[in-house]
Protein backbone atom coordinates (compact mmCIF):
# COMPACT_ATOMS: atom_id res chain seq x y z
CA UNK A 1 0.00 0.00 0.00
CA UNK A 2 1.30 3.21 -1.03
CA UNK A 3 2.43 5.92 1.50
CA UNK A 4 -0.83 7.79 1.03
CA UNK A 5 -2.43 10.58 3.22
CA UNK A 6 -5.82 9.73 5.57
CA UNK A 7 -7.85 12.62 5.87
CA UNK A 8 -11.26 13.19 7.74
CA UNK A 9 -14.13 14.26 6.57
CA UNK A 10 -16.33 16.64 8.38
CA UNK A 11 -18.97 14.44 10.06
CA UNK A 12 -22.33 16.67 11.69
CA UNK A 13 -24.17 13.85 14.03
CA UNK A 14 -24.83 15.57 17.05
CA UNK A 15 -21.93 16.32 19.19
CA UNK A 16 -19.67 19.18 19.20
CA UNK A 17 -18.45 19.23 15.79
CA UNK A 18 -14.17 18.74 15.98
CA UNK A 19 -13.61 19.48 12.54
CA UNK A 20 -15.46 22.71 12.67
CA UNK A 21 -12.84 23.36 15.35
CA UNK A 22 -10.42 22.48 12.98
CA UNK A 23 -11.27 24.84 10.70
CA UNK A 24 -12.30 27.39 12.67
CA UNK A 25 -8.68 27.73 13.94
CA UNK A 26 -6.32 26.70 11.20
CA UNK A 27 -5.40 22.97 12.75
CA UNK A 28 -4.49 19.50 11.34
CA UNK A 29 -6.59 16.79 12.88
CA UNK A 30 -3.12 15.34 14.21
CA UNK A 31 -2.76 18.55 15.97
CA UNK A 32 -6.38 19.34 17.48
CA UNK A 33 -6.83 15.27 18.70
CA UNK A 34 -3.25 15.74 20.55
CA UNK A 35 -4.17 18.89 22.15
CA UNK A 36 -7.36 17.20 23.53
CA UNK A 37 -5.65 14.60 24.57
CA UNK A 38 -3.14 16.76 26.15
CA UNK A 39 -6.24 18.71 28.08
CA UNK A 40 -8.32 15.28 29.17
CA UNK A 41 -8.48 14.65 33.23
CA UNK A 42 -8.15 11.21 32.61
CA UNK A 43 -4.74 10.69 35.29
CA UNK A 44 -4.10 7.02 33.30
CA UNK A 45 -3.81 9.35 30.17
CA UNK A 46 -1.73 12.20 31.99
CA UNK A 47 0.64 9.52 32.95
CA UNK A 48 0.96 7.62 29.43
CA UNK A 49 1.62 10.79 28.17
CA UNK A 50 3.96 12.12 30.50
CA UNK A 51 5.95 8.79 29.95
CA UNK A 52 5.81 8.80 26.11
CA UNK A 53 8.20 11.66 26.04
CA UNK A 54 8.69 15.03 25.47
CA UNK A 55 10.15 18.32 24.23
CA UNK A 56 8.96 20.24 21.45
CA UNK A 57 8.16 17.93 18.70
CA UNK A 58 5.82 18.21 16.20
CA UNK A 59 2.16 17.45 17.64
CA UNK A 60 2.22 13.91 14.59
CA UNK A 61 5.50 13.28 16.54
CA UNK A 62 4.01 13.64 20.34
CA UNK A 63 0.63 11.63 19.00
CA UNK A 64 2.59 8.46 17.53
CA UNK A 65 4.91 8.51 20.70
CA UNK A 66 1.95 8.27 22.88
CA UNK A 67 0.54 5.31 20.67
CA UNK A 68 3.44 3.38 20.43
CA UNK A 69 4.17 3.35 23.95
CA UNK A 70 0.19 2.55 24.62
CA UNK A 71 0.59 -0.48 22.06
CA UNK A 72 3.48 -1.85 23.01
CA UNK A 73 2.30 -1.41 26.94
CA UNK A 74 -0.99 -3.40 25.76
CA UNK A 75 0.55 -6.18 23.59
CA UNK A 76 3.22 -7.05 26.05
CA UNK A 77 4.13 -7.31 29.84
CA UNK A 78 7.51 -7.67 30.04
CA UNK A 79 8.77 -4.42 30.74
CA UNK A 80 11.99 -4.82 28.19
CA UNK A 81 10.35 -6.28 25.23
CA UNK A 82 7.93 -3.67 25.86
CA UNK A 83 10.55 -1.19 25.21
CA UNK A 84 11.86 -2.58 22.77
CA UNK A 85 8.49 -2.73 20.87
CA UNK A 86 7.98 0.72 21.76
CA UNK A 87 11.22 1.72 20.04
CA UNK A 88 10.26 -0.67 16.89
CA UNK A 89 6.55 0.96 16.45
CA UNK A 90 8.54 4.74 16.90
CA UNK A 91 10.90 3.90 13.46
CA UNK A 92 7.89 2.88 11.78
CA UNK A 93 5.86 5.69 12.29
CA UNK A 94 8.78 7.83 11.43
CA UNK A 95 8.88 5.78 8.31
CA UNK A 96 5.38 6.07 7.56
CA UNK A 97 3.70 9.23 8.44
CA UNK A 98 0.20 7.82 7.10
CA UNK A 99 -0.18 5.42 10.09
CA UNK A 100 -0.39 8.31 12.53
CA UNK A 101 -3.13 9.72 10.79
CA UNK A 102 -4.94 7.03 9.99
CA UNK A 103 -4.86 6.41 13.88
CA UNK A 104 -6.25 9.95 14.33
CA UNK A 105 -9.17 9.41 12.03
CA UNK A 106 -9.73 6.43 13.47
CA UNK A 107 -10.03 8.06 16.74
CA UNK A 108 -11.87 10.88 15.16
CA UNK A 109 -14.75 8.23 14.26
CA UNK A 110 -14.60 6.78 17.05
CA UNK A 111 -15.43 9.83 19.22
CA UNK A 112 -17.85 11.25 16.58
CA UNK A 113 -20.38 8.40 15.52
CA UNK A 114 -20.18 5.91 18.77
CA UNK A 115 -22.83 6.92 21.56
CA UNK A 116 -21.27 5.08 23.89
CA UNK A 117 -17.65 7.64 23.42
CA UNK A 118 -17.96 10.71 25.45
CA UNK A 119 -14.28 11.43 25.34
CA UNK A 120 -11.12 10.76 23.48
CA UNK A 121 -8.99 9.72 26.48
CA UNK A 122 -11.23 7.10 27.60
CA UNK A 123 -11.12 5.75 23.62
CA UNK A 124 -7.66 6.25 22.93
CA UNK A 125 -6.63 4.13 25.93
CA UNK A 126 -9.61 1.64 26.58
CA UNK A 127 -11.16 0.79 23.55
CA UNK A 128 -9.53 -3.04 22.48
CA UNK A 129 -11.42 -2.92 18.96
CA UNK A 130 -9.55 1.12 18.18
CA UNK A 131 -6.23 -0.49 19.39
CA UNK A 132 -6.21 -4.31 17.36
CA UNK A 133 -7.24 -1.74 13.97
CA UNK A 134 -3.90 0.52 14.51
CA UNK A 135 -1.78 -2.93 15.52
CA UNK A 136 -3.36 -4.49 11.86
CA UNK A 137 -2.08 -1.30 10.06
CA UNK A 138 1.46 -1.81 11.17
CA UNK A 139 1.72 -5.64 10.27
CA UNK A 140 -0.12 -4.50 7.06
CA UNK A 141 2.68 -2.39 6.01
CA UNK A 142 5.44 -5.37 7.24
CA UNK A 143 3.33 -7.51 4.84
CA UNK A 144 3.63 -4.88 1.93
CA UNK A 145 7.25 -4.84 2.74
CA UNK A 146 7.74 -8.54 2.64
CA UNK A 147 8.28 -8.78 5.94
CA UNK A 148 5.51 -11.65 6.00
CA UNK A 149 7.21 -13.03 9.91
CA UNK A 150 7.04 -9.83 11.06
CA UNK A 151 3.57 -9.04 10.31
CA UNK A 152 2.28 -12.73 11.06
CA UNK A 153 3.70 -11.80 15.01
CA UNK A 154 1.50 -8.89 15.03
CA UNK A 155 -1.22 -11.02 14.03
CA UNK A 156 -0.50 -13.67 16.57
CA UNK A 157 -0.70 -11.10 19.04
CA UNK A 158 -3.31 -9.07 18.08
CA UNK A 159 -5.28 -12.47 18.20
CA UNK A 160 -3.71 -13.61 21.88
CA UNK A 161 -4.69 -10.06 23.41
CA UNK A 162 -7.77 -8.82 21.86
CA UNK A 163 -9.39 -12.11 20.58
CA UNK A 164 -9.52 -9.82 17.21
CA UNK A 165 -7.79 -11.71 14.14
CA UNK A 166 -7.13 -9.67 11.09
CA UNK A 167 -5.03 -11.08 8.19
CA UNK A 168 -2.07 -8.54 7.70
CA UNK A 169 -2.75 -8.61 3.77
CA UNK A 170 -6.47 -7.66 4.21
CA UNK A 171 -6.61 -4.17 2.60
CA UNK A 172 -8.63 -1.81 5.26
CA UNK A 173 -9.48 2.03 4.50
CA UNK A 174 -9.71 4.48 7.03
CA UNK A 175 -12.36 5.90 9.81
CA UNK A 176 -13.35 2.32 10.66
CA UNK A 177 -14.72 1.03 13.89
CA UNK A 178 -14.92 -2.26 15.32
CA UNK A 179 -16.96 -1.60 18.05
CA UNK A 180 -16.65 -4.15 21.27
CA UNK A 181 -14.66 -6.06 18.78
CA UNK A 182 -14.33 -9.34 20.41
CA UNK A 183 -14.61 -11.95 17.73
CA UNK A 184 -13.97 -10.10 14.46
CA UNK A 185 -11.89 -12.17 12.08
CA UNK A 186 -10.93 -10.51 8.59
CA UNK A 187 -9.57 -12.87 6.04
CA UNK A 188 -6.62 -12.60 3.59
CA UNK A 189 -8.35 -11.33 0.60
CA UNK A 190 -11.08 -8.69 2.24
CA UNK A 191 -11.19 -5.43 0.85
CA UNK A 192 -13.30 -2.98 3.50
CA UNK A 193 -13.47 0.85 2.47
CA UNK A 194 -13.79 3.67 4.44
CA UNK A 195 -16.78 4.23 7.00
CA UNK A 196 -17.47 1.33 7.67
CA UNK A 197 -18.24 -0.13 11.19
CA UNK A 198 -18.16 -4.07 12.45
CA UNK A 199 -19.47 -5.13 15.67
CA UNK A 200 -18.34 -8.20 17.49
CA UNK A 201 -18.86 -11.52 16.28
CA UNK A 202 -18.61 -10.62 12.81
CA UNK A 203 -17.18 -12.58 10.47
CA UNK A 204 -15.20 -11.59 7.03
CA UNK A 205 -14.42 -15.21 5.64
CA UNK A 206 -13.43 -17.13 2.69
CA UNK A 207 -14.89 -20.22 0.38
CA UNK A 208 -12.23 -22.39 0.83
CA UNK A 209 -10.47 -21.59 -2.80
CA UNK A 210 -6.84 -22.18 -3.00
CA UNK A 211 -6.04 -18.65 -4.28
CA UNK A 212 -7.56 -15.57 -6.05
CA UNK A 213 -9.92 -13.55 -3.98
CA UNK A 214 -11.92 -15.68 -1.61
CA UNK A 215 -13.25 -12.71 1.00
CA UNK A 216 -15.79 -10.33 0.59
CA UNK A 217 -15.34 -6.50 -0.37
CA UNK A 218 -17.25 -4.08 1.62
CA UNK A 219 -18.04 -0.55 0.35
CA UNK A 220 -18.13 2.55 2.26
CA UNK A 221 -20.37 3.14 4.55
CA UNK A 222 -22.07 -0.21 5.58
CA UNK A 223 -23.07 -1.19 8.88
CA UNK A 224 -21.75 -4.88 9.82
CA UNK A 225 -24.34 -6.51 12.85
CA UNK A 226 -22.79 -8.91 15.72
CA UNK A 227 -22.69 -12.16 14.75
CA UNK A 228 -22.98 -11.74 11.27
CA UNK A 229 -21.02 -13.90 8.89
CA UNK A 230 -20.28 -12.64 5.65
CA UNK A 231 -18.55 -15.39 3.24
CA UNK A 232 -17.01 -15.57 -0.38
CA UNK A 233 -15.91 -13.17 -2.66
CA UNK A 234 -19.22 -11.13 -2.67
CA UNK A 235 -19.81 -7.26 -2.31
CA UNK A 236 -21.71 -5.80 0.22
CA UNK A 237 -22.60 -2.82 -1.17
CA UNK A 238 -22.12 1.10 -0.42
CA UNK A 239 -24.43 1.95 2.61
CA UNK A 240 -25.73 -1.13 3.07
CA UNK A 241 -26.98 -2.72 6.46
CA UNK A 242 -26.32 -6.67 7.49
CA UNK A 243 -28.43 -6.93 10.47
CA UNK A 244 -27.41 -9.13 13.61
CA UNK A 245 -26.86 -12.87 12.99
CA UNK A 246 -27.17 -12.93 9.26
CA UNK A 247 -25.37 -15.39 6.88
CA UNK A 248 -24.91 -13.51 4.10
CA UNK A 249 -23.45 -15.54 0.64
CA UNK A 250 -24.85 -13.41 -2.16
CA UNK A 251 -23.82 -9.80 -2.82
CA UNK A 252 -26.23 -7.26 -0.96
CA UNK A 253 -26.91 -3.86 -2.85
CA UNK A 254 -26.14 -0.32 -2.26
CA UNK A 255 -28.06 0.95 0.47
CA UNK A 256 -29.85 -2.08 1.00
CA UNK A 257 -30.61 -4.09 4.56
CA UNK A 258 -30.37 -8.09 4.56
CA UNK A 259 -31.44 -10.08 7.69
CA UNK A 260 -31.67 -13.81 9.10
CA UNK A 261 -29.87 -16.85 7.29
CA UNK A 262 -29.06 -16.95 4.76
CA UNK A 263 -29.87 -13.13 4.34
CA UNK A 264 -33.09 -11.69 2.37
CA UNK A 265 -33.55 -8.15 1.35
CA UNK A 266 -35.87 -6.82 4.04
CA UNK A 267 -35.59 -2.77 3.81
CA UNK A 268 -34.22 -0.26 1.52
CA UNK A 269 -32.58 3.12 2.67
CA UNK A 270 -30.73 6.46 1.58
CA UNK A 271 -27.80 6.79 4.14
CA UNK A 272 -24.91 5.47 5.49
CA UNK A 273 -25.91 3.44 8.00
CA UNK A 274 -22.12 3.29 9.56
CA UNK A 275 -22.12 7.24 10.05
CA UNK A 276 -24.67 7.01 12.94
CA UNK A 277 -24.77 3.49 13.90
CA UNK A 278 -28.00 3.04 12.85
CA UNK A 279 -28.82 -0.92 12.98
CA UNK A 280 -32.47 -0.49 12.54
CA UNK A 281 -34.57 -3.30 10.97
CA UNK A 282 -37.82 -2.54 9.26
CA UNK A 283 -40.79 -3.34 11.54
CA UNK A 284 -41.92 -6.67 9.86
CA UNK A 285 -42.27 -10.18 10.86
CA UNK A 286 -39.06 -11.86 10.72
CA UNK A 287 -39.36 -15.67 10.37
CA UNK A 288 -35.67 -17.33 10.75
Amino acid sequence: MSDQAYRSREQKLGKNNLFSAVNAFGKSDLETVWDLLQADSNPLLNDLLARSGGGKVASEIHFSMALSLLLSEKLLLEKEESLYLYRFLQELYAVHPHLSRAACSDLMALYDRNPAVRDYGTAFLEFKGYHALQCYRVAHILWEEKRETSARFFQSLISERWNIDIHPAAVLGERLIFDHGTGIVIGETTIIEEDVVLFQGVTLGGTGKESGKRHPTVRQGAIIGPGSKILGAIEIGQGAKVGGGSVVVKNVPAFTCVFGNPAQVVGRHTHLPALTFDQSLPAIDYIL
